[in-house]
């Protein structure tokens, strides 16, 4: 066993780094002088839902055409574009504030099992984008009988959930 000295100084982590991570982390970015069009990321939700997992990833002002989602195996990616809409502006017209991001995006993410890409279901609603992708049936939650032995020697059945997450019990016979 060993002793290490605790320094509350050197866990916390300066503004300058937390600024750098969110704006590398955020969907919308502050754009240069230039008006380029960049390439960003697009902030994502996952979560299990029985047999499913559940994307959602917010993509206010995309139409669903301008969006892109492959299944291979337990990677989903999620492409898209935004376009900028040009307006056009009279003399003395310019822009005051400019941060919304325009161009195009994508995100991979990688899901703890493969899912049925043929099963998959996307929807798009309120600037929502949520896609439905089922486990394959060798990643479902299945019960597991365990035989166990008594003292008298005949055995006994016992029921066990079996899952993909990790699960330990703290009984035991010794």
């Amino acid at each position: 066993m060993s002793i290490t000295r605790w320094d509350p100084w050197g866990d916390m982590v300066s503004l300058r780094d937390a600024m750098d991570r969110l704006l590398s982390e955020s969907f919308v970015r502050p754009r240069g002088q230039g008006g380029g069009e960049t390439t960003g990321s697009l902030a994502v939700d996952v979560r299990e839902a029985g047999d499913n997992f559940v994307v959602s990833a917010p993509v206010p002002g995309i139409a669903p055409d301008d969006i892109e989602i492959t299944v291979l195996g337990d990677t989903v990616r999620i492409r898209g574009e935004r376009r900028e809409e040009r307006q056009e502006g009279g003399e003395g017209d310019r822009w005051l504030v400019r941060e919304q991001h325009f161009g195009s995006f994508e995100r991979m993410v990688r899901l703890p099992s493969p899912v049925k890409a043929d099963a998959a279901n996307a929807e798009f609603k309120d600037g929502i984008l949520k896609i439905t992708l089922p486990k394959t049936e060798e990643a479902k939650e299945r019960r597991v009988p365990v035989r166990g032995g008594q003292q008298s020697g005949q055995g006994q059945e016992v029921a066990v959930e079996a899952s993909t997450r990790s699960k330990q019990s703290g009984q035991g016979n010794h």
